[in-house]
């Protein structure tokens, strides 16, 4: 402020250095000295757009929501090529409640910037944030050794607050001449120091190709790095699943290491360690591993195409009996995933798993997601 003071005193009139006063005053929290040095500028360069962002600014501030949108209009109208503005006026219409416009406002902002993060979150923000998302899936296996199988299966996640949420799902399967069913829930808590644990199960009707019931949880955690390096952020994930089949009874142990890497990239790997008990044939130890690659593709607005490629090796699939410590198998795959609009999104997705004995498994999905 001493600064900006020796040079007003040595140029009266130049209403650049007053400007920088006004914002000053206002980083400063003189909210009242920075609306009446604005005003005075305004006076003698009302052209400047800044200016009027500047009043518009401080306007909202002191909680003057109309006149604020009154001085956004007029920087908009000055310089209707500027994103910035146009986020200025956005968040004094959210703040007047007017969501809708709002929106219009943070998506011009982004046509004329696609590079601007903060415009992206801003667009995002306004919307109101979901509490359920229903799940529909379709899955089929195509079989080198034996017919077709076919899964389909809904499941409905409720946010109940910050802390707490829930998960059911349904599944219906024709397995060869079988047909099974299970129902499943869990219920995961928050705290944004400790992470998140889930507690679930399910029950099925099994008809002998299915686990009877399961039962299992989750830690997981997650830690932010850094934005420049490149490992921006670090998620753990432990999981101990019991499945109790007929004749078997399978517990694994699954860890997982998720990296979070620059422009949305991703790339985990887990671990699988299952036991199997088999009546007669005492315990058996299977390890599995899965490494995962995830990728953007394509951003237009809200619409967005992102992919991922994964490996697997070893039995590591426990949702049937034929999967359990039988063979050994590679699998390669991967999927896509399309944010039709920021409540909906659908992901078809591909893999193909060559057994021993000569024996492969091709499968094929699809799932939609509505968020509401």
């Amino acid at each position: 402020m001493r600064i900006i003071d020796q040079e007003i005193a040595r140029s009266p009139r130049d209403m650049d250095v007053r400007a920088w006063r006004a914002r000053i005053l206002e980083w400063s929290g003189n909210l009242a000295q920075a609306e009446q040095e604005f005003l005075q500028v305004l006076q003698a360069s009302k052209n400047d757009p800044d200016n009027w962002l500047g009043l518009g600014e401080v306007y909202l501030r002191e909680g003057k929501t109309p006149e604020a949108l009154r001085a956004f209009d007029v920087a908009v109208g000055l310089d209707p090529g500027r994103a910035d503005l146009h986020m200025a006026r956005g968040r004094a219409l959210a703040a007047s409640g007017n969501r809708k416009d709002a929106e219009l406002e943070f998506q011009q902002a982004v046509r004329l910037d696609p590079a601007n993060e903060e415009a992206r979150i801003a667009q995002r923000s306004i919307l109101v944030e979901p509490h359920n998302e229903l799940r529909l899936g379709q899955e089929d296996n195509a079989f080198n050794f034996t017919g077709p199988n076919y899964d389909e299966w809904v499941s409905l996640r409720t946010q109940w607050s910050s802390h707490w949420s829930t998960t059911f799902l349904g599944n219906f399967f024709q397995w060869g001449a079988a047909d099974a069913g299970k129902f499943g829930a869990s219920v995961t808590g928050r705290l944004a120091k400790w992470g998140a644990l889930t507690l679930g199960g399910a029950a099925a009707h099994d008809s002998g190709v299915l686990p009877k019931n399961e039962g299992f949880f989750e830690l997981d955690h997650g830690w932010k790095i850094g934005e420049r390096g490149f490992v921006r952020g670090l998620e753990l994930t432990y999981n101990q699943h019991w499945y109790w089949y007929r004749t078997a009874r399978v517990l694994t142990f699954n860890g997982v290491v998720l990296a979070y890497l620059p422009r949305d990239w991703t790339f985990s790997l887990s671990e699988i360690e299952a036991r199997s008990d088999f009546q007669g044939l005492g315990t058996q130890w299977r390890p599995s591993e899965i490494a995962r690659l995830g990728f953007p593709i394509a951003r237009r607005e809200q619409k967005q195409l992102s992919g991922n490629v994964f490996f697997a090796t070893g039995t590591e699939d426990f949702a049937s009996v034929d999967q359990i410590g039988s063979f050994a198998s590679q699998t390669f795959g991967g999927g896509l995933r399309f944010s039709i609009t920021p409540r909906q999104d659908i992901s078809p997705y591909v893999s193909y798993q060559k057994r021993s004995q000569g024996r492969t498994d091709a499968n094929f999905g699809l799932n939609y997601g509505l968020r509401f």
